[in-house]
């Protein structure tokens, strides 16, 4: 959808928006472009504005103009569109470090009153550093986490206390742990692994400082530098731009209620060869979506066909349903490679996260964790196995599980009656939202408000306006954001 609210002109929108499609062979080489006269239908614009965006196709070496005939997809050699992935590839990571810069100075800028008005400081690393740089004392909405007051704990600092009162202390603190991670953490997650149908044994997990960073032990052993990554789109900003800053190749495909867009995916397998598709398949970041057993079991498919991995993020498996399709489940740990933590449901600074994987890949995953981190802390994670096997977390969880599910229907009854729509079933902690304005835009207005959104545009591999956005259930359950969002969006209307 173009919007002239947008910061790009309606020319540059739909310029990108074939540009992005050509570069990743869903307008294959040949293909001809919608005549003038039908672009400017489908897109509600002038014949001139789809002529505009045409002439800078043509200038970029996207397409050719053939007389009498229309508008093409340029024949590149299979040289010119590998020079072509590692262009984008390379400016994908450029832009990735500018922005991670760009925010943190823009945050300190804020705080000074020396912010520009006409920068947008809502990017890939925006959200994580507002957890740092306080934007206001107000529940924030956009982001990833649950509000401290709801993992307050005593059973934590209990656990803690318990081990290292211990006897035991200078045998696992004055020492390197265990490189796979604590033995006795490592039995109890593949026990629990055993409930999700996930079968492994704890010889083939892997402890790590957080899910973040199982997922980038994943991509720096399977991947190199150019290698094409298929990532569900809309997905999670930081996983774009964390691969794009490794130099991958990003092969979005879009997310649908069911699972990924099977079409899509076909068709890279054919065109890219993809080494790699990460996925959260169980309360999908950002619309809630599960995925279903029948696209599962195409997934898996695809990954024996055409020779992929498959990381499978289950982030949020606590406050999910055991009985949700799990891509692990279904290939028993073959093609697939499981990814939790504990940072969501108990507080985000333990950094116990964790992987199970292939027997034949644990070696390389170990050497590059080693390579990284040495070891993880074996402090916390005895800690965390006797939270686990004194049954606390479970109840831990159920409590926030409980808790959200009132937060959420307060959070969707006022976002309703704010005029929001959900453009997908409301379930887990965030809600996909359809505003009718360029989140962008209503981004920057909600700044200076005390809010921090997630504007749909940060879910997208390439940046792209968007009236959509997401929303913590668990923060945005208070009538006062919901007044000030009428406010504000009804001004730009």
């Amino acid at each position: 959808m173009l919007m002239k609210s947008s910061t790009q002109s309606l020319t540059e929108q739909l310029s990108a928006r074939f540009a992005e499609r050509i570069r990743n062979r869903l307008l294959a080489p040949g293909a001809r472009l919608p005549s003038v006269r039908q672009c400017a239908e489908q897109n509600g614009v002038s014949p001139s504005t789809v002529v505009a965006a045409y002439d800078q196709l043509l200038a970029q070496g996207l397409v050719e103009a053939r007389k009498n005939r229309g508008f093409f997809v340029r024949e590149n050699s299979p040289a010119a569109d590998r020079a072509a992935a590692q262009s984008l590839s390379a400016d994908l990571a450029t832009e990735s470090a500018a922005a991670n810069w760009s925010t943190a100075h823009w945050f300190a800028a804020r705080a000074a009153g020396r912010a520009s008005p006409g920068v947008s400081p809502v990017n890939a690393t925006a959200l994580i550093r507002g957890m740092f740089h306080k934007i206001s004392d107000k529940p924030q909405p956009g982001m990833g986490v649950f509000p401290p007051a709801w993992l307050e704990s005593t059973f934590m600092p209990a656990a803690v206390r318990k081990v290292t009162s211990s006897r035991s202390l200078q045998e696992f603190s004055l020492q390197y742990g265990e490189p796979l991670g604590d033995a006795h953490l490592r039995r109890l997650l593949a026990k629990k692994l055993s409930t999700l149908n996930v079968h492994t044994v704890p010889e083939h997990i892997i402890t790590t400082v957080g899910a973040t960073h199982a997922l980038d032990i994943v991509s720096r052993t399977l991947l190199r530098p150019g290698d094409p990554v298929m990532v569900e789109e809309p997905g999670w900003a930081v996983e774009f731009a964390r691969l794009a800053a490794l130099g991958m190749h990003i092969l979005p495909v879009p997310r649908r209620a069911d699972g990924p867009d099977l079409e899509v995916m076909a068709r890279y397998c054919e065109v890219h060869k993809p080494k790699l598709y990460v996925s959260v398949s169980v309360f999908h970041n950002p619309t809630g979506y599960c995925l279903s057993p029948g696209s599962a079991h195409r997934i898996l498919q695809l990954a024996n066909q055409h020779d992929f991995h498959v990381v499978e993020d289950d982030t949020y498996s606590h406050i999910a349903p055991e009985h949700a399709t799990r891509l692990t489940a279904l290939d028993g740990l073959q093609r697939t490679i499981y990814v939790s933590g504990f940072a969501k449901i108990l507080a985000p600074n333990w950094r116990i996260g964790y992987m199970a994987a292939p027997p034949s890949l644990i070696e390389p995953l170990l050497d590059t964790k080693l390579l990284a981190t040495l070891t993880t802390p074996a402090l916390l994670e005895k800690a965390l196995a006797l939270c686990i096997e004194q049954g606390q977390l479970r109840r831990h969880a159920e409590r926030i599980r409980t808790r959200l599910d009132a937060a959420r229907s307060r959070s969707v009854k006022l976002a309703l009656d704010a005029g929001c729509t959900f453009a997908a079933e409301p379930v887990g902690l965030f809600g996909w939202v359809e505003t009718g304005v360029d989140t962008d835009a209503l981004a920057q207005r909600m700044l200076d408000e005390g809010y921090l959104l997630a504007p749909g545009a940060l879910f997208h591999a390439e940046r792209k306006p968007s009236t959509l956005m997401r929303i913590n259930f668990a923060t945005t359950q208070e009538a006062a954001f919901w007044q000030i969002y009428q406010r504000v969006v009804a001004s730009m209307k």
